[in-house]
């Protein structure tokens, strides 16, 4: 069915351009390597360390730079991986964070030199130093071996690692292709991620080049060139490259209002707004370089975040918008979320995943599941599930109350709340940026695209089920808590969200001719919610105007004091909604 009616316009590639005077770029392999080789050149005993994000393909990137220069096919080149902890004196250092879960662990606060071996790293630096041409140290860590005259950063996104482990790659230094995705994901998630971006942060103004060996052509920039593209996203509002992934309850809409290809799997969800997971893509006078968005937040996160929201989260992003589409698709998942003593105690995480659910689209009979029927137990409906395992039938409705949704209403969830969308549903997810920490209570007895059991964790569930947020609770907290704070000729804006007990605040604008807005100096995200299109500029001139279409996000940096959305003259209703951590005194 139709969706929407207008064409498409969804940018599915976003891009932040980088003043054309800044620092230098090299495109495709032969560049690269003259670049390298030109550094190098000149004296003996040169090391050159190529440091890599887990995930890199080692023997391609070798192959590429010796194809392409006698200097580096000649060089000695010795690898990083084979001075760290393998086998089972690894493993056994993982027991605690990987756990025996399927899908959860402990989050790692070990650092990479942690897994070092040190003979094996005095044997490296033997050989580095009794080499007179030129050494070429590849690997994780690379820069950790001794001295590095030329240093090379090759990041690698995430959703691409994703991808490689479903098509068959192992994790960093195991040797696991056929093991279960979920637990590829969760030693990445937990440990692998962790350490790396731990120690990638300290790279960020040591590197001489920083080069992304996925794209087409291969692009490599200098330091001054990377340093202007963090500047360039926090002088402006920006966009994320979004990515978009199949489920066995997804639906049709963001096939059609984001263009995408059609598959035989629907569509179930897409980051549309999270740095730890999405990537951004920076333009060079003509050349592309694609760094995972968590770069920014690891390296400015005063200016990005702001001070109050950094000084309460450290580096880390915490809002995230992402969409959930069941749009002639099934059911999410029957889920509750831990709570924030829960999460800390178990996980090792600080703040947990509060959430709410803002309908973009609706058909007539869309509904969300939430909280417990008035007089049920948290412990009658476990035993219920604990049953339906075995006999593959729950009768949600006895248990959880469902209350019909249609567009724009929006659902607060605070951790706790036992939940889910029903089918026919677009959901514009704002939530708290915990990731991976939802416990799935019943599955409706589906299995996975991997055709296994999708993983319920009902022992966790049962212990953070909130009996309280009953039928009346929910009713008069949770849904649709809209209070108008202000009506002009200009603009309505309401406050809708988010619960008293979550950190997060919401407000639409419907905007009919424009709208300024302060950040007073801490970041917002916002997603056009209704319209073709409208346009955010600075009343200040700051920055130029950007086109913002249906559907996307938009992250305003805490570095941009102030904007403005305009609608469309003819297009009809504009609106937007924005999120930020609530501060003492309110958004506006």
């Amino acid at each position: 069915m139709p969706y929407l009616t207008h064409e498409a316009n969804y940018e599915k590639d976003p891009s932040i351009e980088v003043a054309s005077r800044a620092g230098k770029v090299y495109s495709g392999w032969r560049e690269i390597c003259g670049a390298l080789a030109a550094a190098a050149a000149g004296g003996a005993g040169i090391t050159l360390a190529l440091d890599c994000y887990p995930g890199v393909d080692l023997a391609g990137l070798k192959r590429q730079l010796t194809e392409e220069h006698e200097l580096l096919r000649a060089a000695q080149w010795l690898y990083m991986d084979e001075c760290y902890q393998r086998g089972d004196a690894l493993e056994n250092r993982l027991a605690d964070t990987l756990t025996a879960d399927r899908v959860f662990g402990v989050m790692s606060c070990q650092t990479l030199d942690d897994y070092l071996l040190p003979d094996a790293v005095e044997r490296l630096r033997r050989q580095q130093h009794g080499y007179d041409g030129l050494t070429c140290i590849i690997g994780t860590g690379a820069a950790l071996a001794g001295r590095a005259d030329i240093l090379v950063y090759i990041d690698y996104p995430r959703w691409q690692r994703q991808l490689d482990w479903r098509a068959g790659d192992s994790n960093w230094l195991v040797h696991n292709p056929q093991e279960d995705f979920l637990k590829k994901y969760k030693r990445g998630f937990f440990w692998e991620w962790r350490v790396a971006d731990r120690y990638k942060r300290t790279l960020f103004a040591q590197f001489d080049f920083y080069l992304d060996s996925l794209a087409q052509p291969a692009v490599m920039i200098d330091q001054a060139a990377f340093q202007a593209g963090l500047d360039a996203c926090l002088a402006r509002p920006f966009r994320l490259k979004p990515f978009f992934d199949p489920g066995v309850w997804g639906g049709k809409w963001m096939e059609e209002v984001c263009a995408l290809p059609p598959t035989e799997k629907n569509y179930a969800w897409c980051f549309d707004g999270v740095p730890e997971e999405n990537s951004l893509t920076l333009g060079y006078h003509g050349a592309r370089i694609t760094l995972p968005a968590i770069n920014l937040v690891l390296a400015r996160p005063v200016e990005l975040l702001g001070e109050h929201n950094y000084a309460r989260f450290g580096a880390e992003f915490p809002i995230r918008f992402d969409f959930l589409d069941t749009m002639e698709g099934g059911n999410l998942s029957l889920q509750v979320h831990p709570l924030t003593d829960y999460i800390q105690q178990h996980f090792g995480m600080h703040y947990t995943q509060d959430e709410s659910y803002y309908l973009l689209d609706a058909g007539a009979d869309a509904s969300v599941y939430l909280g417990l029927k008035t007089g049920v137990r948290a412990a009658e409906i476990v035993t219920a599930i604990e049953q339906a395992q075995r006999t593959g039938q729950l009768d949600a409705l006895q248990y959880v109350n469902n209350f019909p949704v249609k567009k724009h209403d929006h659902i607060l969830i605070p951790a706790g709340t036992i939940h889910c969308s029903g089918s026919n549903a677009m959901i514009l997810e704002i939530s708290a940026t915990p990731y991976i920490f939802t416990f799935k209570l019943w599955d409706w007895g589906r299995l996975g695209l991997d055709n296994q059991p999708r993983p319920v964790h009902l022992a966790h569930g049962r212990q953070v089920i909130q009996a309280d947020r009953d039928t009346r609770w929910c009713r008069e907290q949770l849904i649709n808590r809209i209070d108008v704070k202000e009506d002009n000729a200009d603009f309505t804006c309401e406050r809708t969200g988010l619960h008293e007990l979550e950190f997060i605040d919401t407000h639409r604008y419907w905007i009919k001719t424009a709208v300024t807005l302060e950040t007073r100096g801490e970041f917002q995200m916002l997603n056009l919610i209704e319209g073709r299109e409208a346009i955010v500029d600075c009343p200040d001139n700051c920055f130029a105007p950007y086109t913002l279409h249906y559907a996307e996000t938009l992250i305003i940096p805490g570095s941009v004091r102030r904007y403005r959305v305009s609608g469309i003259a003819g297009q009809g209703a504009t609106g937007i909604i924005v999120a930020n951590v609530r501060q003492q005194g309110g958004t506006r």
